[in-house]
């Protein structure tokens, strides 16, 4: 497995990775029309879960948004490739935040803060843009690879430009080591649990949904202010970060609100430009305790 790997990362991954972006994007739409008409990657589960999202649109409607969505998807992906090898300075050029002083002004009152979003544009990209852009030790949460040499890579090209990567399994002693420190961490808000006695229901996309609650866990525990991490593309490969804060003193807020506040504004950037969501994957497969024991 690991002669595998690593003949895939070097032989394969590397080179294309080393691409220019143009052959890149040509690389992209032969992948579109691959895995679109050919294949129909998970073509099911994607438009089902538009469907189940937008049901005033009609069948027309929901077939474009999943069309522009493969286009995203495989953009998404070379664009993840490129990551690899990408220079800084291809960072700063393709993701750049229009408001950093919205998160830098904690860093001069002395707090540390949560930064919240989703699947949303590119998050990868974003990973290796966000320590330069803010004051703050940035710190960015993932779930381990089973594969130990893919596992190493990933957090290895994450971590490049400073941002710090711990493991789902250390959060806690993460926040404690770090509390005399200013840091930012980053929480995925828009992934599926495990449980469902273990999140927060509430509609999301005209579906019952259960929400992640460790957002709202550490803000409320450590009292840091969360903030809100939008990501717009303007055009092919070219990203705009811009950071709205949603709850400043999460100690004074009653249970669920700061993760109904955060999810609903997911929502908001979704519907507005919905091919830009991560589709693919099944969202909605946990049902609420209630209906489960039904």
């Amino acid at each position: 497995m690991i002669i595998f790997s690593y003949l895939l990362y070097y032989l394969i991954i590397i080179p294309i990775s080393l691409l220019p972006f143009r052959v890149l994007y040509a690389l992209s739409d032969f992948l579109f029309l691959f895995f679109y008409y050919l294949i129909g990657y998970r073509k099911k589960v994607i438009l089902q879960n538009i469907r189940n999202s937008f049901p005033a649109k009609t069948s027309e409607e929901h077939r474009e948004i999943a069309k522009k969505f493969y286009h995203h998807l495989m953009d998404l992906i070379v664009e993840s490739l490129k990551i690899f090898t990408i220079s800084q300075k291809q960072v700063r050029q393709r993701m750049i935040c229009k408001n950093p002083e919205v998160v830098n002004k904690f860093f001069d009152q002395n707090k540390s803060v949560i930064l919240a979003g989703g699947h949303y544009n590119n998050w990868e990209l974003f990973a290796v843009a966000i320590d330069e852009i803010i004051k703050h030790q940035s710190i960015g949460i993932y779930l381990p690879l089973t594969n130990k040499f893919f596992d190493a890579k990933m957090r290895q090209t994450r971590s490049k430009f400073g941002l710090r990567m711990i493991s789902t399994k250390i959060v806690k002693e993460v926040f404690d080591e770090e509390k005399n420190n200013l840091t930012a961490t980053i929480f995925a808000i828009d992934q599926s649990p495990s449980k469902p006695d273990n999140c927060y229901w509430m509609k999301f996309l005209n579906q019952e949904t259960g929400v992640l609650f460790g957002t709202e866990k550490y803000a409320v525990e450590y009292n840091y202010p969360v903030l809100f991490g939008r990501v717009c593309k303007p055009k092919r490969g070219h990203y705009i970060l811009e950071f709205e804060v949603a709850c400043e003193f999460p100690q004074q807020t009653a249970k669920g609100d700061i993760t109904r506040k955060i999810t609903e504004m997911l929502e908001a950037d979704i519907v507005q430009q919905p091919e830009f969501w991560l589709w693919s994957h099944r969202r909605w497969k946990l049902k609420p305790p209630e209906a489960k024991s039904s």
